[in-house]
């Protein structure tokens, strides 16, 4: 049987490379999901969230974006400025904070970003204004 093993490796090695690339993959993405101090939401959690009254809404999509329409109103900080304006966010880490964007994904970085910050009520909508609008919720043409 190790001998059968070891031959396999030698006659497929790029299988072999392939198939650990996949699983080193799979193994860092399930430790950044067990890890992150932030908690993602669907749209339907996230207006459980916003009939709190105590939730803030931060649009992380740049200013080109915005003419699709915003969620309610947000904080608009665009992704490329957040390292520098995170500061104005100070004010609301006794709130609950929901960071959106186009699809979710940089809107993701940014909840890293804030949780390491300090914040602990840090929200990500799933699918961002896309998911958001697929669901056939409001949205605020500007």
């Amino acid at each position: 049987m190790q001998a059968q093993l070891f031959e396999f490796l030698n006659n497929h090695p790029l299988l072999m490379l392939g198939f650990f690339a996949i699983l080193g993959i799979i193994i860092v993405t399930e430790f950044r999901n067990l890890t992150r101090k932030f908690v993602v939401l669907t749209p339907s959690a996230a207006i459980q969230l916003m009939n709190d009254g105590n939730t803030v809404l931060l649009d992380v999509r740049e200013q080109n974006e915005l003419q699709s329409g915003v969620i309610s109103k947000p904080v608009h900080i665009p992704l490329s400025a957040v390292s520098k304006r995170v500061s104005e966010l100070e004010k609301y880490k006794d709130k609950s904070i929901l960071v959106y964007c186009r699809t979710g994904n940089r809107s993701g970085s940014i909840c890293r970003q804030l949780s390491s910050k300090g914040f602990e009520k840090v929200y990500n909508l799933a699918g961002g204004i896309l998911a958001w609008q697929d669901a056939h919720l409001p949205i605020n043409k500007k």
